[in-house]
């Protein structure tokens, strides 16, 4: 059945079904508290006058079975863009039939035609079947990097200049 399924590019309109999927995906990863987006939001990102990101959809007759979102990005080392992927996302019902790889794929193409020289992603450690299915697919995890993030209160204050009164400062 899922073998007819295709990928193709998420168009003005779609923003409900992305929605969906997203909170399927953070309904998955136990983190439905931290979504905030809306179908406004989406919107804007993906289709405003200065997109921040694209998004593939996996679907069988309409249907959507689970998405991709990426954005470029660019190594100082290697003087090439990249892509960074964001959220690969399948379905339960859908799993197990190539769909996520499908995703990929296709993510992994357009890096090649863009001209870039690799595609990034992060995992959450407690997910093994994830990191079993990118090593499978020859993904290499990278165990001297850690993602590092800065975001609320913290983010502000950084932006601001202040000096930080929320973590320790280091030694001089």
């Amino acid at each position: 059945m899922v073998c007819n399924a295709h990928i193709r590019n998420a168009a003005p309109g779609d923003e409900p079904l992305i929605l969906q999927l997203i909170r399927e995906h953070a309904e998955h990863e136990q983190l439905s508290h931290e979504v905030q987006t809306d179908a406004r939001r989406i919107s804007a990102a993906l289709f405003g006058s200065a997109p921040m990101a694209e998004v593939v959809i996996a679907e069988l007759q309409r249907d959507g079975l689970g998405f991709a979102l990426f954005f470029p990005n660019y190594s100082t080392f290697l003087g090439r863009p990249g892509i960074f992927l964001d959220d690969l996302y399948v379905r339960p019902a859908a799993r197990a039939q190539g769909i996520g790889r499908m995703l990929l794929a296709h993510v992994a193409k357009l890096a090649l035609e863009r001209g870039c020289a690799r595609v990034e992603w992060a995992v959450m450690q407690h997910n093994r079947a994830a990191t079993a299915f990118y090593c499978a697919l020859g993904a290499q995890p990278l165990q001297d990097w850690t993602v590092n993030r800065i975001s609320g209160a913290a983010l502000i204050e950084l932006a601001s200049g202040a000096p930080s009164s929320l973590g320790s400062s280091p030694a001089r």
